[in-house]
């Protein structure tokens, strides 16, 4: 049976619709971003996570989301130049979705749904961090105070 993550789509941030089924057999992190947050310098973090292991099949994922404290108030154009100047950032980001509340983006309902947290499902904060196994199932959720390094040796285990 496969894996219900990869029946998943998500608008990049071009606008264009991408199947999480093109993630199969990756370890993925999906992480929910923000350009104006006290951890906005983790995209430099997950960036280098990216860049290590992308030829080893890690992929990160951002969804950016404006549901904290307004922190990603910008439209698709600004959240990539932003990313893209100020971090250089070349893994894939999508179109700004919500994580919390009834209109959720199905992935964050099924990934908060999988792993809930020390405080239910609920995400409490830009950059908290999902990690899927390359058969896309849910294995571990990270706080937003975890910096992508800490990341690193979960990543290891999933290497091709």
């Amino acid at each position: 049976m496969k894996n219900q993550f990869y029946e998943f789509t998500a608008l990049s941030l071009q606008g264009k619709e991408i199947s999480m089924s093109a993630y199969e057999g990756k370890t993925i992190l999906v992480v929910n971003t923000a350009s104006k947050c006290g951890f906005t310098p983790q995209f430099e973090g997950l960036e280098k996570l990216y860049e290590k292991y992308k030829d080893r099949g890690v992929v990160v994922l951002g969804f950016p989301c404006n549901q904290f404290a307004n922190q990603e108030p910008g439209d698709e154009k600004s959240i990539s130049e932003g990313c893209l100047l100020n971090y250089g950032v070349t893994f894939p980001m999508f179109s700004k979705i919500e994580v919390n509340g009834e209109n959720a983006h199905p992935i964050y309902k099924y990934l908060k749904k999988q792993l809930n947290s020390f405080w239910g499902s609920r995400i409490k904060w830009n950059f908290t961090k999902f990690l899927i196994d390359p058969n896309g199932k849910p294995v571990k959720r990270f706080a937003p105070v975890t910096k992508p390094e800490k990341i690193d040796e979960y990543l290891q285990k999933f290497l091709n």
